[in-house]
């Protein structure tokens, strides 16, 4: 990873809809090489950020560099800049694979001489080498993603943003999506790759928490569940989640306590014992299995910060 200038660097950006804040005071950078996640549920402001940082959105307060050009005043040298793939996918199903990439050559205004190495280039990172006069609409999800990242990497961008780029596809052509994203990374692009996948974050170099457009915490994805929860964390089984989240959220020594599947996380602080918590849920009639502790997820960490500022600003 570069330690030189930021290829993305975003100071109080805001995006206001009315009254609306979709955006609310964001500061980000991203350094050369850097994998960075955009982490957060749908309508926590992912995408808008992405689509100011690409200069498609004007911010309404801040400012932001991508790869040296300001993304106000600067947008079309921005969108030259960059490589983009939506959450929605983008290529034309009934033309060809091939079609396809010299389609986006064009848009990317690749010259003529660089088209056949950069094409045969990106069918070979998707995979789809042979697969060239295919029509497109009879690929795999899989493979059109792939292929969605070859085409918006055919200009050499230095920077590359990917809007929510795994929405729908299977885990196994996942994993293999973030194979390439890396590879990318290792030759000096910044990514940024916005998800809702909680386990996709431990794929970044650092990821950003974000909940109602603001960033609630940013670092490595270790370094967040070390430092961030705050306490104890363990499992218990229950069927009775409604009254046991009740009860459990006002018991001594609690600090927090949420559903996770099948199963109740339950935050304890340092010190407190997990097993009193057994008598205390039978003396209220609420069944439940022994605590049992576990390993602080990227979600338990996001899910207790966002509690933390919700009681916050409950206060004031």
């Amino acid at each position: 990873m570069s330690t030189g200038p930021a290829a993305v660097l975003a100071e109080g950006l805001t995006k206001r809809f009315g009254a609306f804040t979709a955006v609310d005071r964001l500061d980000l950078e991203i350094a050369k090489g850097e994998v960075a996640g955009f982490i957060g549920p749908n309508g926590s402001g992912k995408s808008t950020t992405i689509r100011m940082l690409c200069g498609l959105l004007r911010p309404s307060a801040g400012r932001a560099l991508v790869a040296g050009f300001d993304v106000a005043r600067e947008s079309e040298l921005v969108r030259a800049h960059i490589g983009y793939m939506s959450q929605k996918f983008s290529l034309y199903g009934d033309l060809t694979v091939v079609e396809n990439l010299r389609f986006f050559a064009g848009l990317y205004r690749v010259g003529r001489h660089e088209i056949g190495e950069r094409s045969r280039f990106a069918l070979s990172m998707a995979g789809l080498l042979g697969r060239e006069d295919e029509l497109v609409s009879t690929l795999a999800g899989g493979w059109k993603q792939r292929l969605a990242l070859g085409c918006a990497i055919l200009h050499r961008p230095p920077v590359l943003f990917l809007d929510e780029p795994t929405s729908g596809v299977e885990p196994a052509a996942r994993r293999r999506f973030w194979d390439l994203i890396h590879r990318l990374a290792s030759e000096g692009v910044a990514i940024l790759v916005s998800t809702h996948y909680m386990d996709e974050a431990e794929y970044c170099n650092r990821i950003a928490l974000i909940d109602a457009g603001r960033i609630v915490a940013i670092g490595p994805p270790g370094q967040l569940k070390e430092t961030e929860i705050g306490g104890t964390l363990y499992e218990f089984d229950c069927r009775e989640f409604a009254a046991a989240l009740k009860v459990l959220r006002l018991a001594p020594g609690v600090i927090d306590a949420a559903i996770f599947g099948d199963k109740l996380h339950v935050l304890l602080e340092k010190g407190a014992d997990a097993a009193d918590l057994m008598p205390y849920l039978v003396q209220r009639g609420i069944a439940a299995g022994p605590p049992r502790p576990i390993a602080a997820s990227l979600e338990d960490v996001f899910v207790r910060l966002v509690s933390k500022r919700r009681e916050k600003e409950s206060r004031a």
